[in-house]
């Protein structure tokens, strides 16, 4: 499965409290096309970063349109590389 970056505008005052409902309901949404494998949330941009793993960006819309409807959503973008900084250590 191919990995994709989704980006939700949410504003600089989330908190756990209230992305729970959210991310429960994705959670209870997910299919063998599409899961939801870890977000970061960072308050100065107003953004919560999330990664995928999917066979398209269709199947996450699918869900997302199915789990969350109201949350405000850029993406799916396909991830065509991964770099970690352990891959330049000497």
């Amino acid at each position: 499965m191919a990995k994709f970056f989704v980006i939700h505008p949410v504003g600089s005052d989330m908190t756990l409290e209230s992305g729970t409902p959210i991310a429960q309901s994705i959670k209870a949404h997910h299919t063998t096309d599409a899961y939801w494998l870890r977000s970061y949330y960072a308050p100065e941009s107003g953004a919560l970063y999330c990664v995928w793993d999917a066979t398209d960006a269709g199947a996450i819309n699918q869900v997302l349109a199915e789990a969350a409807p109201e949350l405000p959503t850029q993406g799916p973008y396909k991830i065509e590389m991964y770099i970690h900084s352990e891959d330049f250590r000497q």
